[in-house]
């Protein structure tokens, strides 16, 4: 019951705000029927105070939701890369070149293996043949340690 609690918990921090929006209008609505100042402090204190808590708590919610999610995001990337890292020692294991194909993964500035996941987030990654990493003059994933220029046998 409390993970689906705290799903809700942007959800629930908007409202919020837009309560303690509503409840800050009434207590200027009520404050502003009355011409005399002592008779609107009551309307502001109410209507505008709690409000204004009301509001903060809201947005409080809003922002610890935030950071659940990032902190969500994050634990993912960083089980991503304990398999990608768990792998490379398999691989190492296994010998450099086995399983290549000839194919890499090139980025900006590295390459990687067909099956790293490292550079699926990134949109400048694209599928090359090893030929042209070599003219690019790019380096080696630390993580899934693709075969070296120098390595080929294939």
């Amino acid at each position: 019951m409390q993970a689906n609690l705290s799903r809700f918990g942007g959800q629930l921090g908007v409202l919020l705000c837009v309560v303690g929006f509503v409840v800050m209008f009434l207590g200027w609505n009520g404050a502003a029927s009355h011409p005399l100042v002592p008779a609107q402090f009551p309307y502001l204190i109410s209507g505008g105070v709690i409000g204004l808590g009301v509001v903060i708590v809201g947005a409080a919610m809003i922002i610890v939701q935030n950071q659940r999610q990032d902190r969500a995001k994050l634990e993912a990337a960083l089980d991503r890369l304990a398999a990608a890292t768990e792998k490379r020692g398999s691989v190492a294991a296994a010998g450099n070149g086995a399983g290549f194909t000839g194919f890499v993964v090139a980025g900006e500035s590295s390459y990687h293996r067909v099956d790293c996941h490292l550079p699926e987030a990134r949109d400048e990654a694209e599928l090359v043949r090893i030929e042209d990493v070599i003219e690019r003059g790019l380096s080696p994933c630390r993580v899934c340690g693709p075969p070296r220029t120098g390595q080929l046998t294939n």
